[in-house]
């Protein structure tokens, strides 16, 4: 298995508006969607675009939210993670396991902010960076896809 591009980079914010405006003004960034909540991830989410690749701005929707524990220890926010695309989720996610990484969760994909299945690597197994990867969009037909 390898990955493919790099679809995003998350940054966990406690405002997606402000952090969109000032990816917009400082680097150019355009909107590629709006504000949006995703209840069952516990997060709201805007995705901004550059030229090779979008940045999700995450904002946690509740306490409960992985996204307002991250704030706790960053409160003006940072990078939260990194995006690869894979052709393959479940093949991705069996490589990992055969190469010793841990799957965060149950192991099994589920459907992300792109509607497409996602797993998370933990950052133990990347030098500290939290790793998601994601169905390719290109690929997938199923359930979510948009």
């Amino acid at each position: 298995m390898k990955i493919g591009r790099l679809n995003h980079v998350g940054v966990a914010t406690p405002d997606v508006e402000a952090a969109a405006k000032v990816y917009a003004e400082l680097y150019g960034a355009t909107e590629a969607t709006p504000a949006k909540a995703f209840e069952h991830l516990g997060v709201k989410v805007i995705f901004v675009t550059l030229p090779n690749m979008q940045i999700e701005l995450i904002e946690p929707a509740g306490a409960d939210s992985p996204i307002h524990k991250f704030l706790e220890r960053n409160p003006k926010g940072g990078q939260h993670h990194m995006c690869f695309e894979v052709p393959d989720i479940i093949a991705a996610r069996d490589a990992m396991v055969e190469r010793g990484a841990t799957v965060l969760g149950t192991g099994e994909p589920y459907i992300g902010a792109h509607g497409v299945p996602v797993i998370f690597v933990h950052p133990k197994n990347t030098g500290g960076v939290l790793v998601e990867l994601m169905q390719d969009p290109a690929l997938y037909a199923g359930e979510g896809a948009h």
